[in-house]
């Protein structure tokens, strides 16, 4: 399975028992409505309507398009060390409580403030992205990130 190099340094690639670039973008396809639908027994409604937890860390995943088939299930979202720049499509998930997204490339205040649109969202680590790391070398990180999300109960694990 070829190997990607994440900006951060490093090489990546899938960690045992995680699925891999090809089997994410799967996912992703699968979770993306073939069509508009209302029916409660569409073999897709069906398929997410219990998803609570997904997992997609290190799988070259670039913006978080197609989250829609979710959005009114899941808790927690695991996107760590991707080459994620922009969280349009962010608002969707009603649900979330936990956004894992460390080492991923937000830099800037505009995409961050996106996160305030979850109304459930409580724990996040942000750390590893460039608006973070820029923020904690002046000492004013968790200040800034929690005056804009201030419903945060846990940012970066603390």
């Amino acid at each position: 399975m070829p190997r990607s190099r994440h900006p951060k340094g490093g090489e990546e690639g899938p960690l045992p028992g995680q699925a891999s670039a090809e089997s994410a973008e799967r996912c992703a396809c699968a979770l993306t409505p073939a069509g508009p639908s209302n029916r409660s027994s569409d073999s897709s409604n069906r398929r997410n309507e219990n998803l609570r937890i997904l997992s997609l860390g290190r799988n070259n995943i670039k913006n978080l398009n197609g989250l829609e088939a979710v959005g009114d299930t899941l808790e927690e979202l695991w996107i760590s060390y991707n080459f994620i720049e922009k969280l349009k499509g962010i608002h969707v998930m009603k649900k979330l409580k936990i956004l894992y997204m460390s080492n991923n490339l937000v830099k800037d205040w505009a995409e961050f403030v996106k996160l305030a649109e979850l109304p459930c969202l409580e724990d996040l680590v942000f750390v590893g992205n460039p608006l973070e790391e820029k923020h904690s070398a002046e000492g004013n990180w968790i200040e800034e990130a929690t005056k804009r999300v201030p419903r945060l109960k846990k940012l970066d694990g603390e």
